[in-house]
């Protein structure tokens, strides 16, 4: 089952371009999902994510499981028609926000038991609920429920997840396999775990690959490490995953990530990153980020950035900005959440030209050396 062609590759780094065929969605990689938890991206609409490009965005199985439920969803024609998102869509399985909840779950062979943190009921996950779960949603890719473990975790804890995130995956396959059989179209991807072990890395991509799954995606990264343990256990682990399926790191989206992501030949990137920090009044241009609540913007009448085309860029100025954040109104992150994914569309579109034109290594050490050049000075006008 191929779901995955390669178009190009780097000359000097993994890094390559590909096409990712979903039921509901053929998308250009390397790709940036953005998240949209509870079937919304927030403070944008779906129609201006089309706009921008985007054709594949992420919805989680926890938050949509709790409210408004996935059975709801199916009656209501699916999470696509539900939330009039006709592209693709990828559901987290809720492994990461149930193993959050670390004072209100119990953790088994079975599964795990948790208390929901919007009234305090009982649910249970197991690997074959949460494929039905998502099966319900329609998901073009669901993934497997995994065992996330923080930066604190033991080596025996760290061994002990990987070994239930396989048994885990070898279950979902299974479940996986009945709702193919049922006329389900989505694929199911495992999760490589091994907190920050090279070595549980390699044992747990080994073990997930053996299931002759459709993608692989790597997780327990960007959890609270540090950014060399980040690069090392990255680079550990991202050469092992089979070329031919396509590659997908969980969480990361800062720009030096996904550079560093991109040059490992990862293929897929999620992150609340631009639209969090959006929604507090920052905002990321090639020369770093912008803090629009910062007092020197109160008069300024330049956009966001003079090469952005987005439609904040090319009708407000930072001084209307700043004044909507500080009076409190709703469109200031709006106009600031439509301008960061413009952006990261941008840069990944950049990124896929440059690696098509063999030359990413160039285009990295370019970008980042602007981005840090710009965040440099900036720090200086502060002082």
């Amino acid at each position: 089952m191929s779901i995955f062609t390669i178009d190009a590759r780097d000359d000097t780094t993994m890094a390559r371009t590909g096409t990712l065929s979903l039921p509901h969605a053929r998308v250009s990689t390397p790709a940036f999902m953005p998240v949209g938890t509870a079937a919304t991206v927030k403070a944008i609409t779906h129609r201006r994510l089309e706009a921008m490009g985007y054709t594949l965005i992420l919805g989680n199985t926890y938050h949509l499981y709790l409210r408004p439920g996935s059975d709801r969803i199916r009656e209501l024609g699916g999470l696509h028609r539900f939330s009039a998102w006709n592209n693709g869509i990828l559901t987290d399985s809720g492994g990461f926000q149930v193993f959050s909840l670390s004072n209100l779950r119990t953790l088994s062979d079975e599964g795990v038991e948790f208390r929901s943190h919007l009234d305090g009921s009982r649910h249970v996950f197991t690997p074959e609920k949460v494929v039905q779960i998502q099966t319900a949603l329609g998901s073009d890719i669901q993934m497997q429920l995994d065992v996330c473990t923080g930066p604190d975790a033991t080596r025996d804890e760290a061994s002990e997840a990987v070994r239930r995130t396989t048994e885990w995956a070898v279950r979902a396959k299974g479940a996986w396999t009945r709702e193919l059989e049922a006329g389900y179209a989505g694929y199911l991807f495992p999760i490589v775990q091994g907190n920050f072990h090279a070595d549980l890395r390699r044992r747990s991509v080994e073990e997930l690959v053996a299931l002759g799954l459709p993608g692989i995606a790597i997780g327990g990264l960007s959890v609270g490490e540090e950014p060399a343990v980040f690069k090392d256990i990255l680079a550990a682990t991202a050469p092992l995953l089979p070329e031919e399926l396509p590659h997908y790191l969980m969480g990361v989206g800062t720009p030096d990530y996904l550079l560093n992501g991109m040059a490992n030949g990862i293929d897929m990137f999620d992150c609340v990153f631009p639209t969090r920090i959006a929604r507090n009044g920052t905002v990321m241009t090639w020369d770093g980020r912008v803090v629009l609540k910062n007092e020197r913007h109160a008069t300024d009448q330049r956009p966001i950035d003079t090469e952005c085309g987005c439609d904040t860029c090319r009708t407000y100025s930072r001084a209307y900005l700043r004044h909507l954040f500080q009076s409190g109104e709703v469109l200031g992150p709006m106009l600031a959440t439509e301008h960061n994914l413009f952006f990261y569309a941008d840069f990944m579109r950049s990124a896929r030209e440059a690696i098509s034109r063999r030359e990413f290594s160039a285009f990295a050490a370019r970008t980042m050396d602007r981005f840090t050049l710009g965040e440099r000075e900036r720090r200086e006008l502060r002082q």
